[in-house]
């Protein structure tokens, strides 16, 4: 019997997510197939989430709109999502629905891949956001030992977000001072790149395009920078894991999502 998980977004086309997986799934030697699933809305996320719990589905990753609906959906919430406040993985089990939050492993293991020299714990670090990205940054970077902040153009979500995860509002006097500086943003911020230190770390989370202009600005002051694709890998093994019990095999998945990006580097 076909283990079936895949990834649920909207829109979904773009994503490297089942290219990743069914590479692990293929090395492997699983019978199980990941596929993408584009609910139009929450009520069709919702659906989807039903049919997993008939065990038509092992799980699914979840990204954007419906990761703070998976949360809500969800009969079981690991610690880890609760504080993200959203949830990027779901595993069904006996009708159930376990939610669980990736994102943080997957920002951390980005940082240590590309950026093996920095030490974040005690450290001034700024999450540019305020949503559930953020949110997934903001939790990692703390319980590594980070002193996080975060810098949002509407003050009450930094707020809002600083209070459940116990960091700081940060305002761009901050900026000098980060060694990590990370964008949660879905668009380029307005960061002054000049007037960060020379040793700062720029990470983006998004990776389309791979090199995102925040990136490029940082490269060209000779910054050492980290690429959200770090980060989808990163958080793609202990998803794998946890939807097909196995750990994904130790193949270049890098090169082949580059392929599909156009990309060589």
């Amino acid at each position: 019997m076909t283990v079936v998980a895949g990834v649920a977004g909207q829109p979904i086309a773009h994503s490297l997510s089942p290219l990743i997986h069914r590479a692990w799934i293929a090395s492997a030697g699983l019978a199980a197939d990941y596929r993408a699933f584009g609910p139009a809305d929450e009520a069709g996320f919702e659906a989807l989430v039903n049919e997993g719990r008939t065990g038509a589905l092992r799980g699914l990753n979840v990204t954007a709109p419906f990761k703070a609906a998976a949360l809500g959906m969800a009969d079981e919430v690991s610690e880890t999502a609760r504080s993200c406040g959203s949830a990027n993985l779901l595993v069904f089990e006996n009708g159930r629905a376990r939610a669980d939050s990736t994102d943080g492993e997957g920002l951390m293991a980005a940082l240590a891949e590309q950026a093996p020299g920095l030490a974040v714990a005690g450290r001034p670090v700024l999450i540019l956001g305020a949503g559930g990205a953020a949110r997934a940054a903001a939790a990692a970077l703390k319980a590594a030992g980070a002193e996080a902040g975060v810098l949002n153009r509407t003050p009450a979500r930094a707020e809002a977000l600083a209070a459940d995860l116990g960091v700081h509002v940060a305002g761009p006097a901050a900026l000098p001072e980060a060694a990590l500086v990370v964008n949660a943003l879905s668009v380029a911020p307005e960061i002054e790149v000049g007037r960060l230190r020379p040793d700062a770390v720029l990470m983006d989370m998004t990776y389309r395009p791979l090199l995102t202009p925040f990136l490029a600005a940082g490269r060209a002051r000779g910054l050492t920078t980290v690429d959200g694709l770090a980060m989808l890998i990163g958080q793609a093994r202990p998803s794998f894991e946890a939807l097909f019990g196995v750990e994904p095999p130790e193949i270049d998945v890098r090169a082949l999502a580059l392929a599909a990006l156009g990309k060589t580097s």
